[in-house]
């Protein structure tokens, strides 16, 4: 059995405005992407790191990697043109290397906060159920709206969890909810957990952080930055 992360790097970030793709801007001279790897690249659990990447940036990616000494990538696979295409061109490319009781960690590129024990607790509850969403409790009040101007209903949020990644599967129940999906015509689901549930399948939650954030906008670059100078300040 291996356990490998796929990070998924094949977003363009027009969100973000800025003139290169958010995973490989510069944050305190580090691109993103590589404190992304270099978190697993670190875990002694980590066999294998594969990146699906953007077209273009395959190059200067394994430059970077090298640069950075991340030993355990083997694979850089070609992005498709929306994340669930990307995902599925990753484990195809994985399933033709690892045994189907692999375990996959699939990782967004901009999620560079995550920790040993998120990647560690997601590991486990793999092996134990084939799947594990990292997910964190609801804290917000959540409204209900129909014209996204007003609402007059709201939601009881102890019944929701926000889901981050890694989101872990064993290779074989990834494969088959991907193959399900086409012959479903499910094309973009929003992420692996919601196509596994639009699939037919049961997930389960695995320990996430409020510090493992997604870098979407200019501000969650700021969080970043208050983050890392917190860790440092921390050693």
């Amino acid at each position: 059995m291996t356990n490998i992360g796929l990070i998924i790097a094949g977003g363009v970030g027009a969100r973000m405005q800025q003139a290169i793709p958010k995973q490989f801007m510069t944050v305190f001279d580090k691109p993103v992407i590589m404190y992304t790897l270099e978190a697993f690249e670190k875990h002694p659990s980590i066999d294998v790191i594969a990146v699906v990447c953007l077209d273009g940036w395959d190059n200067i990616l394994a430059s970077y990697a090298k640069q950075y000494g991340i030993s355990k990538l083997k694979h850089i696979i070609p992005a498709g043109k929306v994340g669930q295409e990307s995902i599925k061109n990753g484990i195809v490319e994985l399933s033709k290397h690892y045994s189907e009781d692999s375990v996959v960690l699939i990782h967004d590129a901009i999620r560079p906060m995550v920790s040993r024990d998120v990647i560690s607790d997601c590991i486990a509850v793999t092996k134990q159920h084939g799947n594990a969403i990292v997910c964190i409790p609801c804290q917000e009040a959540m409204l209900e709206t129909q014209d996204k101007i007003s609402s007059d209903s709201s939601y009881p949020r102890d019944n929701l969890k926000r889901t981050q990644t890694p989101q872990g599967f064993r290779l074989d129940v990834i494969m088959n909810a991907h193959k399900k999906a086409a012959e479903m015509g499910i094309t973009n689901s929003v992420a692996s957990c919601t196509l596994m549930i639009e699939t037919g399948s049961k997930v389960y939650f695995s320990t996430g952080s409020e510090k493992n954030i997604k870098l979407t906008t200019p501000e969650d670059v700021e969080i970043f930055k208050a983050l890392l100078k917190g860790d440092t300040s921390d050693k």
